[in-house]
């Protein structure tokens, strides 16, 4: 099992880059290995409530489901 560090500096000014992270990071949990993000920058914002209530990235689910199930699997987010 890997441990596997994702980082962005995407916010909510491009929702679909923003999203990413938290979309490699679920697969990589789901594949069996240890995941973590780390958001510099614009990307800090995405953990303010009514800011990832909005970001929804092109072909991606709501990024408010994808970090409930980040946090569900107890992956830790640097910020």
């Amino acid at each position: 099992m890997a441990t596997i560090l994702y980082t962005s500096s995407h916010g909510s000014d491009d929702p679909t880059r923003a999203t990413i992270p938290f979309v490699a990071a679920l697969g990589a949990v789901e594949a069996g290995h240890k995941a973590e993000i780390v958001l510099l920058g614009e990307a800090t914002y995405l953990m303010k409530d009514y800011i990832v209530e909005q970001v929804h990235g092109v072909g991606w689910a709501p990024l408010k489901d994808l970090l409930a199930k980040i946090i569900s699997h107890n992956v830790p987010i640097y910020i």
